[in-house]
Formats: C-alpha cells, sequence, structure tokens
C-alpha cells in the first residue's frame, strides 16, 4: 500500500523552479517527522530534508541548503520541498516519508522510516 501521496514533479531547466507536495492518509504531518529522500540515476538514496513542527526540526543536507525549503500546512495535512534554483545533479525520484520518532541513527536513516510515498520524478536539464 501506499500511504503517502507525492506529486508536483516534472521537467525544469537549470535555475529553475519546482514545488513538490505529499498529503498522507491516516495521520496528520504535523504529527510526524516528514522527510524527502531522493534517488538519481546511478546513486544512493539520499536524505534531502526533514521537518518535524512538534520540536521545530527543520534540517536539509549540504547541497541543497539555501536552494530547497521543506514546510507544512496543516489545514491542508500537506507537506511541500519548495525547490528552487534547479540544478542537473538534482535530477532524481524523490519519495515522501514519514516517521512518528526520529530513528536513533538520525534523519537520514531512510531504511527506519514507517511511510512512503510512490515517488515523483524531477528532471532538470542543462
Amino acid at each position: 500500500d501506499v500511504q503517502l501521496q507525492a506529486s508536483g514533479g516534472g521537467l525544469v531547466q537549470a535555475g529553475g523552479s519546482l514545488r513538490l507536495s505529499c498529503t498522507p492518509s491516516g495521520f496528520t504531518v504535523d504529527g510526524y517527522y516528514m522527510a524527502w529522500f531522493r534517488q538519481g540515476p546511478g546513486k544512493e538514496r539520499e536524505g534531502v530534508a526533514c521537518i518535524g513542527s512538534r520540536d521545530g526540526t527543520e534540517v536539509y543536507t549540504e547541497s541543497v541548503k539555501g536552494r530547497f525549503t521543506i514546510s507544512t500546512d496543516g489545514a491542508k495535512n500537506t507537506v511541500y520541498l519548495q525547490m528552487n534554483n534547479l540544478r542537473p545533479e538534482d535530477t532524481a525520484v524523490y519519495y515522501c516519508a514519514a516517521i512518528f520518532e526520529l530513528p536513533l541513527g538520525g534523519w537520514r536513516e531512510s531504511d527506519e522510516y514507517e511511510y512512503w510515498g510512490q515517488g515523483t520524478l524531477v528532471t532538470v536539464s542543462s
């Protein structure tokens, strides 16, 4: 079963922007830690960002700092990833994930997440 519905991917030129959206089924985004992961061609799965409204967590991998912003909208029960100044190396399938408590090994420990979306493809052309 797909527990999270992700959308918003597409084809964009370098320097452009996209906003990804993710809506869960059966729980609220503000009650969980919500994260975005990505996997590019020939690359390992990488944690992109994580947000936790309960305690104010907002963290990013170094390569996207200053360009990407993760946020939640409680009224819409949606988590977003605003991606600006996109680069070709950002090309990947982006996955939304959720977990009630952060893994002991930290937010990047993808195998520990409880819920996952189906992924949405982001392609950045040069």
